[in-house]
């Protein structure tokens, strides 16, 4: 069956191509460069890691070489200090297999998608607004009937403008033509941002939050966003790989204050020293659904059982051993 997916080529750095690299490579490169280094490293991965019943599970995976799966989550809101926790409108399933030539596959599933989580229907966003990540996590692994067996990486939407500020700014090339202005998701933004097609831009923060939140005016809806924030939080990925960037006090900080992550320092070590190459190729692919307005929920998105069928056996197959 075939997949409706892009391959990125190769670039210049294998590791930068997901957002487990930033942890990884914290942990490896404070090794590297000595104690002091070290310190800082680790009190900063400490301040992201909270206990959960995969970890130990998740450690003998990783020290094994074998397929491993994580659930990436983009809160819309705060920081995860806060008390209101908001919801996962961005909500990726990556998996990582060492052993495949696509060793690497990311399927982002919609925000709205309709799932029902103990005996209630609801957008899968919802889940861990009204739980935690480990609610988020079960909802998807019901949903598409996988497991995911390495853990969970949650990441607050709105540090994003400070964690691109504390790279210098990332270069994004614009899929379309769009501005901001008019869009309900920029009413906390002062600033009007337009792009053009094929342009790329140095973008701060705040610029590079507008061009990944923007939803109405892409023809693609909540899928185009969904690939456009996959862009931004690429370039950061691509900036953080620095040794500069990665002890600069700042950087430190906005990774800690938000970044919550269940991978524990084991698994991180395992995955930066041997599942380097698995970043190498990345393929990209969408849980697609039918736009319907439910009473209650407002406009949905319902997947067909044939389109959860196609997901879930190219995730398992990207799983197998």
């Amino acid at each position: 069956m075939k997949r409706r997916s892009q391959i990125r080529p190769k670039k210049h750095h294998r590791v930068r191509n997901t957002i487990l690299t930033i942890i990884g490579l914290l942990f490896v490169v404070g090794i590297g460069l000595g104690a002091y280094a070290y310190t800082k490293v680790n009190n900063t991965i400490t301040k992201m890691q909270k206990t959960s019943t995969t970890t130990k599970s998740a450690d003998k995976i990783t020290n094994s070489k074998k397929p491993v799966s994580y659930l990436l989550l983009g809160t819309d809101t705060g920081e995860l200090g806060r008390s209101y926790k908001g919801r996962t409108d961005t909500m990726i399933v990556m998996t990582i297999n060492p052993k495949t030539k696509t060793t690497t596959t990311m399927t982002s599933i919609p925000r709205d998608t309709l799932v029902t989580v103990s005996g209630q229907q609801m957008k899968i966003n919802a889940a861990y607004a009204y739980g935690s990540a480990a609610s988020a996590t079960q909802a998807v692994e019901d949903l598409l009937d996988i497991d995911i067996n390495g853990g969970y990486i949650l990441i607050n939407m709105g540090g994003l403008v400070k964690m691109v500020d504390a790279v210098g700014g990332v270069d994004v090339t614009s899929p379309l033509t769009f501005t901001t202005e008019g869009d309900d998701t920029q009413a906390d933004s002062k600033n009007q941002y337009s792009f053009v097609e094929g342009k790329t831009y140095h973008m701060d923060g705040e610029e590079a939050l507008a061009f990944a939140r923007m939803r109405h005016e892409d023809p693609n809806g909540d899928y185009g966003r969904q690939m456009r924030q996959q862009l931004v939080i690429k370039a950061i990925l691509k900036n953080s790989a620095q040794v500069g960037t990665v002890f600069n006090d700042s950087f430190l900080t906005t990774v800690s204050n938000n970044v919550q992550t269940d991978v524990s320092t084991k698994s991180m070590k395992n995955l930066a020293l041997s599942y380097r190459d698995a970043f190498g190729t990345v393929k990209q692919d969408q849980l697609k659904g039918t736009t319907q307005s439910i009473s209650g929920l407002g406009s949905t998105e319902v997947m067909s059982q044939t389109e959860i069928d196609r997901v879930h056996k190219a995730i398992t197959a990207q799983m197998a051993q």
